[in-house]
């Protein structure tokens, strides 16, 4: 892998000086013998679809008037990101990109930088004269609003509106009920409380083995959600989970050099030293975790964190009890902070490039905005009605409550059952609204696979509204493009450095009366001040 990430590495740098060139290619005009015109995209296909003989497809071919070209890649991140570079680097580029964000996605600092060289053109008249969903959405959304409006004005792709309520606050801890109720526990509200019950986990055999097995505390560094940190610190100070940033007043500052994260880390490096965290937390990927919450003879995993229970147990038995539940935010000392993120992520996941034809352009951005209706989204994410989804029953309940009226439900497939093809799935998440969320049938009995979601809705009120009043809005902060090499470098050597520091706070590597300061003075020579500096202004330049 690091071979062909090389390899993949240097074929861009080289590409990359036909840039300038490739700005002006001209568009393609392609008609097919059916007199259509002819829309190429570069996508992500999942094993088990074929975005070229999918259902959706031809439903979108016959709707729109055109005939659709994909070119596509893997739905592995690298392999995706590598592949789009070196399309566009190399000048043989389609008429328009869709991705999904989780795979790989136009970076704001891209959209700026390809924007200005022409290679993406402005989607603004499409959208006001053939796009009205898109358009009311722009015009009554002011997140969605200020994550694709440009700071000179231009659109220059869609993100994928996907705001999945549950992933707003991904920093969840579950713990495992069971075991409170055996040693008669109450759930924790406090970090005291949470130690003391970690400790009960750990000394008095709550899976009734006869051994000391059990694992009071666990998690991964797989997926930034299954981070144990940012739980524990939000008692202390707030844990944004990756840029350590906090608002105040419209003011940016950084968490990682102040008292409450010194704080935070004594707390944390108390729990590792009496064996209530597994070190396996620090190291192990998903896959490692997962094992804990599966683990065949009992269960021997006391709490963990993850945005829903089913990133460490996948076991339908466990899974689907009511053997973890979600913790509320801890009080600590200082505060009873939730981290929030905006569920949609900061770029463009649709994009227009200037080898479209206006008849390509046309009826991609009609697609586009066909995604933001509610039979658009039914569609493009299930498929066909009566196969993959159906409409309400009398008695069905909407995830979002009896006040809000159901709109589809998704028929499972059996167990074992090829995939129909019949829909783009993530690819075409681009209206999903939470209101779309929550028109969704799901089961009022929680500890089902069919009323999962509702499961992970209500454990998400818990956290709602306990971020601070002021959080920095990463998905919606553009970098001008003349200090975004700075900035990216910057953060990637600050963000390196609070992880390995923090590390060795909470193992005891470092001591952190006596390290603490020495610590402080690195993020100085490593210029925290310059990045503050660029992301208040980039902050300013975004929103004021």
């Amino acid at each position: 892998m690091k071979t062909q990430g090389i390899i993949g590495l240097i074929l861009v740098l080289i590409c990359s000086v036909l840039l300038s060139g490739c700005g002006n290619s001209n568009k393609t005009d392609a008609t097919a013998s059916n007199g259509k015109p002819t829309l190429t995209i570069f996508a992500q296909e999942n094993t088990g679809t074929d975005l070229n003989t999918n259902s959706f497809t031809k439903l979108m071919e016959k709707k729109f008037d055109v005939n659709l070209k994909f070119q596509t890649t893997t739905w592995d991140s690298t392999t995706a990101s590598q592949k789009r570079q070196i399309s566009l680097a190399s000048g043989d580029y389609p008429d328009a990109y869709m991705l999904i964000p989780w795979v790989d996605q136009f970076s704001t600092n891209e959209l700026l930088k390809y924007g200005k060289q022409g290679v993406l053109i402005p989607l603004n008249d499409l959208i006001k004269k053939y796009a009205p969903h898109i358009q009311k959405e722009l015009d009554t959304n002011k997140n969605f609003k200020a994550m694709t409006v440009s700071p000179d004005g231009n659109i220059y792709g869609i993100p994928e509106l996907n705001e999945c309520y549950h992933c707003s606050y991904p920093q969840k801890m579950w713990i495992n009920s069971d075991w409170l109720k055996k040693l008669n526990l109450s759930m924790p509200k406090t970090t005291q409380d949470f130690e003391k019950v970690l400790e009960a986990f750990k000394t008095k055999d709550p899976n009734g083995d006869g051994k000391a097995d059990e694992i009071p505390l666990s998690g991964s560094t797989n997926v930034s959600d299954q981070n144990i940190i940012p739980f524990l610190m939000d008692g202390f100070i707030y844990d944004d989970g990756h840029q350590y940033l906090l608002m105040n007043n419209g003011k940016v500052s950084f968490a990682a050099n102040q008292s409450g994260w010194k704080q935070g880390l004594e707390y944390i490096h108390t729990l590792y030293q009496k064996g209530l965290i597994d070190p396996g937390a620090f190291t192990q990927n998903g896959d490692a975790y997962l094992k804990l919450g599966n683990n065949a003879n009992t269960e021997i995993l006391g709490a963990g964190a993850a945005t829903h229970p089913g990133e460490f147990v996948n076991d339908s038995k466990r899974l689907y009890s009511s053997n973890y539940q979600a913790v509320a935010p801890l009080q600590g000392p200082n505060d009873s902070y939730s981290t929030y993120y905006y569920p949609v992520a900061p770029g463009a996941d649709f994009v227009l490039t200037n080898k479209a034809s206006k008849q390509a352009q046309i009826a991609a951005i009609k697609i586009i905005d066909y995604l933001f209706t509610t039979q658009g989204q039914i569609e493009g994410q299930f498929g066909k009605e009566g196969v993959d989804w159906r409409k309400p029953k009398s008695g069905d309940v909407a995830l979002g409550g009896k006040n809000v009226t159901p709109q589809y439900a998704t028929i499972p497939q059996p167990d074992g059952a090829k995939p129909d093809n019949n829909a783009w799935g993530p690819t075409a998440q681009y209206g999903s609204p939470k209101s779309f969320r929550d028109a969704q049938v799901q089961s009022t009995q929680i500890y089902t696979a069919d009323g999962y979601e509702r499961r992970l809705q209500d454990a998400t009120k818990l956290y709602d509204g306990k971020q601070p009043s002021e959080v920095f809005p990463s998905w919606a902060v553009w970098i001008d493009p003349s200090v975004a090499d700075e900035e990216a470098m910057l953060q990637t050597n600050i963000d390196d450095y609070v992880q390995q520091n923090t590390l060795k706070f909470i193992t005891g590597d470092l001591d952190i009366n006596k390290d603490w300061n020495t610590y402080v003075k690195g993020l100085d020579k490593l210029g925290i001040n310059r990045y503050l500096q660029i992301m208040q202004q980039s902050y300013d330049k975004s929103f004021k």
